[in-house]
């Protein structure tokens, strides 16, 4: 799938439908392991991680730090929200 290429600063500004992108609870665990790691390499070495996630529009990449993981949402250097039910991958 090839993904739209964003900057983080524009994350706030899009709009994300309520279902999840992920089907099975076997790929939610993945994806929550990977933005948990990831969240980790952003706080300890400032690693950036590329995100892929859905929109209202289709596919989008973002390429950024994670700060934090949360229940509904990954927080993006700068303050900027991902809720985590849209997120396809971070790698």
């Amino acid at each position: 799938m090839n993904a739209l290429a964003i900057e983080k600063e524009i994350v706030n500004n899009l709009r994300f439908p309520m279902e999840d992108v992920l089907e099975t609870s076997e790929d939610k665990q993945r994806r929550r392991q990977a933005l948990r790691r990831a969240s980790v390499l952003g706080n300890v070495d400032r690693t950036k991680m590329r995100i892929k996630f859905k929109d209202s529009e289709g596919l989008k990449e973002v390429n950024t730090t994670i700060w934090a993981v949360t229940p509904n949402y990954v927080i993006l250097k700068g303050a900027r929200l991902l809720p985590l039910h849209r997120i396809v991958s971070a790698q």
